[in-house]
């Protein structure tokens, strides 16, 4: 139970979590660089001793491991997982009312406590002064990546209708006031963005407090996926063992324990901000975003600058993903009747592809087919941030239930076995997809599918490349992904017109039989490189297509307003002229990260 970043650091360090880089270390591209090397060695937490340009060190990889996570949270996430599990069965409460009372105790944590003093308001600084972090070449400046913004509701203003939520925050570059505008990018479906509309109809300013490091539960708490109507606040008290201490500052709240405070109001005007490397894998672009003035900047005697690193995933977002699905998944089925699991899937960029596992009870009497999954599967659509998926994928838990749901490979051969092509695929077109997924006609707006299966099996994949398949002259390199799916390589992309013609001609090419083989054909820039491995496929296949736009079949038809095709799926999956740019790591930076992994310095045998 950690009252501070601080303690949870040499709690760590005492138990070989946790290392020193005491060299003097640039925070533009070096440090994320180490972090990114260090985190995919499965490597300790880091501690900057000396950040180039900043009087403050800076921690990272805290929770690099699932391990590590665990551990930073053993003696408080047992009660935590209790709880989520009697919210989901308020019944075994009564079962087991001894179970009931070891967990009482922690109810407490849940009411936020007031406090009269704090150590994050003794000493001030400006933002200049923090560690300017930049991760990728092409960013447009400096970032904090691991904040907890607080607003409250301006209609409401009880703490516990407050909203603690993590969104990146440029801090430098573009055309920021140095020290006195910091750019606030949130993306659509975020209870700031609820607040911040209030605020606006009220002829308002919106306060904002930004809080970096304190208790590493608040950290989690800003990045939960809570149910209806409990607060970020009760979440973080309840994580960290102890209340979350809060106090108020000029009509700001200011959390007590934290390491920096940014206090500051919403500005009338949108600034661009951006690019930045994101955790799809590349960057998003310059955009226009709301504008945070800043009034003033705290921080603790002895304050330590936390921060993380996104890219392509896996990356240490993806252990929080983790974490927070073993903690909620008790509430999957509480939340969406008759679904069974719910898996983001992290290679993809989490919101491109979800898979699922419902139930499909609706007339048993007659043959089976997806009927009650496609109700699940829209209330899976409308709930929270799964909303933002553009992919669906969802099964019939009656089929298998020993199928699990985090095998990938298994979920497609179950899914792809079963799915009737002409009946069992059903797009969402001119909808809402993640502001960060750039493969729809325009920011955030982009189109989804769900593909359904329910039933016996209808088709045996096939596990090895189709004989005397002739390809077209503009199609080449036939690689098998794994049983039922290929991919092949086209050349690049021009124009989605052209696009239809190409793969007119490759639907021409290939027999409609194929598909009871290799129901599932993705057309690529680089068929070698989605075929090395199945994070490769997932990443390319999903990042890089838009659903409405991008899928096409052999034998394609409408009927009823009802899409469908005969023979095989085909995705175009191949880069388009709109898409962004996947990140690409300097040489330069990396040479210099090698040095530090010699005999003598602190990376040594560590990465």
């Amino acid at each position: 139970m950690y009252r501070s970043l601080l303690e949870c650091i040499i709690d760590l360090e005492k138990h070989g979590h946790l290392i020193r880089i005491q060299e003097e270390v640039d925070p533009r591209l070096e440090m994320a660089a180490i972090h990114r090397r260090v985190f995919a060695a499965g490597g300790p937490a880091l501690l900057f001793e000396r950040v180039k340009g900043s009087p403050f060190p800076a921690v990272s990889n805290l929770f690099g491991t699932l391990e590590r996570a665990r551990f930073i949270f053993r003696k408080t996430l047992p009660k935590v997982e209790m709880m989520m599990r009697m919210a989901a069965h308020p019944e075994s409460a009564l079962k087991n009312p001894l179970q009931t009372l070891k967990v009482l105790p922690a109810i407490v944590d849940l009411l936020p406590r007031k406090v009269r003093s704090a150590p994050v308001l003794k000493r001030r600084t400006r933002v200049s002064q923090l560690p300017q972090l930049q991760s990728w070449p092409a960013d447009g400046g400096a970032f904090l990546t691991l904040p907890q913004v607080l607003t409250l509701d301006p209609d409401n203003p009880s703490l516990l209708k407050s909203n603690l939520g993590m969104y990146r925050v440029q801090i430098s570059g573009n055309q920021y006031q140095p020290d006195e505008q910091i750019g606030l990018h949130y993306q659509i479906h975020r209870g700031i963005g609820v607040h911040h509309a209030r605020a606006l109809q009220r002829g308002e300013k919106l306060k904002v407090s930004i809080f970096l490091g304190g208790p590493p539960a608040h950290t989690l708490a800003a990045v939960m996926p809570l149910p209806e109507g409990m607060s970020e606040l009760s979440f973080a008290g309840l994580l960290a063992g102890r209340r979350f201490r809060y106090l108020n500052y000029r009509g700001w709240i200011v959390s007590a324990e934290a390491d920096f405070v940014i206090l500051g109001t919403m500005e009338e005007e949108l600034l661009p901000e951006g690019p930045f490397g994101d955790h799809l894998g590349y960057y998003s672009l310059a955009h226009d975003f709301p504008v945070l003035r800043v009034e003033t900047v705290f921080h603790r005697p002895k304050a330590i600058f936390p921060f993380t690193v996104v890219g392509r995933p896996p990356q240490e977002d993806t252990i929080f993903g983790k974490l927070i699905h073993e903690i909620t998944a008790p509430m999957i089925p509480k939340s969406l009747p008759g679904v069974k699991a719910v898996h983001a899937v992290d290679e993809s960029g989490v919101h491109p592809l979800l898979l699922a596992i419902g139930s499909e009870r609706y007339v048993p009497y007659e043959q089976r087919q997806p009927m009650e999954l496609l109700t699940q599967a829209q209330a899976i659509l409308g709930f929270g941030q799964l909303s933002l998926a553009k992919y669906l994928l969802i099964v019939a838990e009656e089929d298998d239930p020993q199928l699990n749901i985090n095998d990938i490979q298994a979920f497609f051969r179950h899914l792809l076995s079963r799915i009737d092509l002409q009946r069992d695929l059903h797009f969402f077109t001119e909808t809402t997809i993640d502001t960060l997924d750039y493969s729809g006609a325009k920011l955030n707006h982009g189109s989804k599918v769900v593909m359904a299966a329910a039933g016996k099996i209808k088709k045996e994949l096939g596990y090895r490349l189709p004989q005397n398949l002739k390809l077209p002259p503009d199609f080449k390199n036939l690689k098998r992904i794994m049983p039922g799916v290929l991919a092949l390589e086209a050349k690049a992309f021009t124009t989605y017109e052209q696009a239809q013609k190409e793969i007119r001609v490759l639907e021409e090419a290939l027999p409609l039989s194929l598909a009871d083989s290799f129901p599932l054909i993705v057309v690529a820039d680089d068929s070698e490189f989605v075929g090395a491995s199945l994070a490769n496929f997932l990443w390319v296949t999903f990042t890089r297509s838009n659903p409405s736009h991008d899928i096409y079949g052999i034998g394609e038809f409408v009927e009823h307003k009802h899409w469908g095709c005969k023979g095989s799926l085909i995705i175009d999956a191949r880069i388009k002229p709109h898409h962004a740019p996947p990140l690409q790591e300097d040489p330069a930076v990396e040479k210099r990260v090698d040095e530090l992994a010699a005999r003598g310095h602190s990376l040594h045998g560590v990465i």
